[in-house]
């Protein structure tokens, strides 16, 4: 694959890029990237973040806090921490496969003797332990498939970024996140360094060096950074204003935790919103005007999930599980 080099690890800039690419690429075949972001928590499109970050923390430490445009979690990232996006033309979202499109990366950690696997709805392990989560999003013919790789990141720092404020529960949380998260250096040849994991990952994925870089051009770096700055730096799109609702219900299924927030009038869906980490494929806020104006009923809701469900808007969560959050 070819490949594009990021302009360096501001993580507003990068998170800016990676839309940008998205909805301006338009490559006949699969591009890459391989990027770092200094100390920044990413959290998914549909989160609250001020409850998914230390505020104190991030502030004390100056922790940049960004939104990308694609669900799943809030993660953290530093500069022990490798990030990749795959840019794949594809017909439709109907049948994306979060697994195939990890093979690309799956296949070089190989190459490296590094025994990694897909499991669960968005994670590559090792030995168990998870070093990476993805997430995707579906624009306009083209999926964007990004995800982290920890290769030696600082489990205290992640821990304390994320939304654990008390101290009495940082120990616990450091012990339970070490637990569940492994580093990809630990299971490496001994003395890979992290630079060695990137050329090697690099010379993988661009069949050994024989596919050529794609140089955005200075006005297309503009666009941008324009976008960083008007955008991906911003309060109201990384923290927003949360609007109150008269009907709230949560869930957790497969296929990720989900919340609806509905205010009505007379019986009528004025505003709706969905948070949570779930993993659509495409915005669910393109239907959302298919939502609004509509009686807060099921019988009136249900059809519009219904015809939408190719759209994959919510990842795996079936039609019948958002129904169950509008009966409560």
């Amino acid at each position: 694959m070819r490949y594009i080099t990021y302009m360096g690890t501001d993580a507003y800039t990068n998170i800016a890029t990676d839309t940008w690419l998205l909805n301006n690429l338009h490559e006949k075949e699969p591009v890459f990237s391989l990027w770092q972001n200094n100390n920044a928590v990413i959290v998914g499109q549909n989160q609250n973040t001020f409850g998914e970050v230390n505020q104190d923390f991030i502030d004390e430490h100056k922790i940049e806090v960004v939104r990308r445009v694609t669900g799943g979690g809030a993660v953290y990232h530093d500069l022990g921490n490798l990030n990749f996006t795959l840019f794949v033309p594809i017909e439709s979202s109907a049948n994306v496969d979060f697994k195939q499109f990890s093979e690309p990366v799956l296949e070089a950690l190989h190459k490296l003797n590094i025994p990694a696997e897909a499991t669960g709805r968005n994670d590559l392990v090792v030995n168990g332990k998870k070093i990476s989560g993805v997430a995707q999003r579906y624009a306009n013919g083209y999926l964007m498939h990004h995800g982290t790789l920890l290769f030696d990141s600082n489990v205290d720092t992640m821990v304390r970024s994320l939304n654990v404020a008390d101290e009495k529960f940082i120990s616990k949380a450091a012990k339970s996140v070490r637990s569940r998260v492994g580093m990809i250096k630990d299971a490496a040849p001994e003395g890979l360094t992290l630079q060695d994991f990137w050329d090697a990952v690099q010379y993988e994925l661009t069949n050994h060096g024989k596919d050529s870089e794609i140089v955005l051009t200075p006005a297309q770096k503009q666009e941008i950074i324009r976008s960083a700055a008007n955008q991906f730096s911003t309060w109201d799109w990384n923290y927003g204003k949360s609007p109150k609702f008269n009907f709230k219900n949560h869930a957790k299924y497969d296929g990720g935790i989900i919340e609806v927030q509905v205010q009505a009038d007379a019986g009528i869906i004025q505003d709706i919103n969905f948070t949570g980490d779930f993993l659509g494929l495409r915005d669910w806020r393109e239907i959302k005007n298919q939502l609004v104006g509509l009686p807060f009923e099921v019988s009136a809701i249900q059809p519009v999930f219904e015809r939408n469900e190719d759209g994959r808007y919510f990842g795996s969560i079936t039609t019948e599980e958002l129904i169950k959050l509008f009966e409560a």
